[in-house]
């Protein structure tokens, strides 16, 4: 694409940068079968991955391997999912702060296909964290980047402090509420709960970037014109599509946080979404130390 914008407050420190995600787990269980299935339909499906996952988590384990470590501001019942949640994540190099909440952690149970999409199903209340949490949001102002994916708008307004925010177009409702300038709002122009129209700001993000899978994307930047972004080869065949956008948008925060281009951020972030298509889960289930950054990035 050759373009050389970057956005305002994208610098870090020589280094690796530090790195948050403000938002949500669900324990989920994706489960494949060759047709989801009609209504009145008995079928058999088979377990293929379980974990903490939600956009949230997956942006967060993520995030870790690529920063060798990565804060998780979250909410968590006191129940044997959150406890599991909390226990994978930290074996991944998630610093896990949750709100303690009386009610159950939010479940989910994903079914793919044998075309690799999936339908998600989720269990329960989404539990996210709040301002009035009592967990140290002064901290947000050290991070060099935030991903939020869930919470209130006062929240948004602390995670503000950080270097870079970036915000899932899910959370768009949100934004408006807040009244800050993000430094990057990402969607799926294919998930109409991610569609939504920035002009509706008071102050236009940054960067806007609307993927579309295989396809790849558009995305606006400091207020120009659209622009499209190329798609990026899968190293193998198509898997399952889960937690492809969640992966897409946390490596965007890592490269926005290093100081890279808007180029080179979207196609780096295109490349780790691309790779996640052809593995079972949005990471490799099971407990597992975090990998250091360096590796990630040579498997990148």
């Amino acid at each position: 694409m050759g373009e050389d914008t970057r956005l305002t407050g994208t610098g870090a420190p020589s280094g690796r940068p530090r790195v948050a995600v403000v938002g949500h787990v669900e324990w989920t269980t994706i489960a494949g079968l060759d047709e989801v299935p009609a209504a009145g339909e008995v079928i058999h499906a088979d377990r293929l991955w379980q974990g903490p996952a939600g956009g949230g988590a997956v942006a967060a384990v993520r995030l870790a391997e690529l920063a060798d470590g990565c804060t998780f501001f979250t909410a968590l019942g006191d129940d044997h999912a959150g406890r599991r949640s909390r226990a994978e994540l930290e074996s991944r190099g998630v610093r896990v702060l949750a709100a303690p909440r009386p009610g159950p952690t939010r479940t989910a149970v994903s079914l793919v296909d044998r075309w690799g999409e999936r339908t998600t199903v989720t269990l329960g209340e989404r539990l996210q964290p709040g301002a009035a949490d009592p967990l140290d949001w002064v901290q947000l102002a050290a991070f060099d980047a935030v991903f939020f994916t869930a919470g209130d708008a006062a929240l948004l307004r602390e995670a503000r402090q950080a270097g870079v925010l970036v915000v899932t177009a899910r959370e768009f409702t949100t934004v408006l509420e807040s009244g800050v300038r993000v430094d990057a709002l990402v969607g799926s122009a294919c998930d109409p709960a991610e569609r939504c129209d920035p002009a509706l700001l008071r102050t236009l993000p940054g960067l806007v970037v609307s993927t579309e899978g295989r396809h790849g994307g558009v995305f606006t930047s400091g207020g120009r014109a659209p622009r499209r972004y190329r798609p990026a080869r899968a190293p193998g065949p198509l898997v399952d599509t889960y937690g492809v956008g969640d992966n897409f948008a946390a490596v965007l925060t890592y490269a926005l946080a290093t100081g890279a281009t808007t180029a080179d951020a979207l196609d780096l972030a295109a490349k780790h979404g691309a790779a996640c298509t052809t593995r079972r889960g949005p990471f490799p289930a099971g407990p597992a130390p975090v990998r250091r950054a360096a590796e990630a990035r040579r498997a990148a």
